[in-house]
């Protein structure tokens, strides 16, 4: 049992997935329940394309999710934040542009990745999934395409969030003035790894290796919910 001593304690913010949701990734999961007993307050929130979010199908209106996690914390003096995969890379963005408005940060399903610029192919391989075009054996287009075309997802909408335009890679200076402690989770078996670069660019932060877990189940594990708590518990 994970208790915690919820005194000026700031709001928890769950940033999901892409396909992902408030309700999908984190309600289901059993999250945040496990955080509101734990005595966090938590905020929903929804990328834009996706949940409850407004699911526009011009990739423009998608062109600065940082921002629009930015915006949408304003309303607290700070946060205590969870990313995972889109969410980690958009949590990732906003926390460079402003940092003094996370506290404690959790980073999950990212790596080295980040610092290189973005490639096409990579969305469209991840398009070619959605839109029934991937090949046989492509078993990761195949997966993600299930993935956005789940019931409670808009797969134009989410095709449209796959082709906006993309912010510019984040740089070790950067992270290098961001005092707010950061853990990195990635999966033993995550095609997101290695994590050595981005856990060194930061001068607080801590790399922690979930053992046999891949990309997709990371935000179900019971390896990851407990780091989250375990992280978010200490006073």
């Amino acid at each position: 049992m994970h208790e915690v001593n919820d005194v000026a304690k700031p709001p928890v913010i769950l940033v999901h997935g892409w396909a992902g949701s408030f309700q999908h990734t984190w309600q289901r999961s059993g999250l945040v329940d496990l955080l509101s007993e734990a005595g966090r307050e938590v905020t929903p929130y929804d990328l834009p394309g996706h949940g409850a979010s407004e699911k526009s199908h011009d990739p423009l209106h998608y062109q600065d999710l940082p921002r629009h996690l930015i915006d949408h914390v304003s309303r607290h003096r700070r946060v205590d934040a969870v990313g995972f995969s889109l969410g980690a890379i958009t949590l990732l963005h906003a926390l460079v542009a402003a940092p003094t408005s996370f506290g404690t940060v959790i980073l999950a399903g990212i790596g080295d990745g980040v610092f290189q610029p973005h490639e096409p192919a990579r969305a469209e391989r991840i398009l070619s999934g959605l839109e029934g075009r991937a090949e046989a054996g492509d078993l990761t287009a195949r997966l993600f395409g299930k993935i956005g075309n789940e019931a409670h997802n808009d797969p134009k909408a989410l095709a449209a969030v796959l082709r906006r335009p993309r912010e510019l890679p984040v740089t070790s200076e950067q992270l290098g003035t961001i005092p707010n402690p950061v853990t990195i989770a990635l999966g033993t078996e995550d095609f997101s790894a290695p994590a050595t670069e981005l856990v060194a660019g930061f001068p607080n932060a801590r790399l922690v290796m979930l053992k046999g877990i891949d990309h997709f189940r990371t935000p179900e594990s019971f390896e990851f919910i407990d780091l989250v708590l375990d992280t978010l518990s200490v006073p």
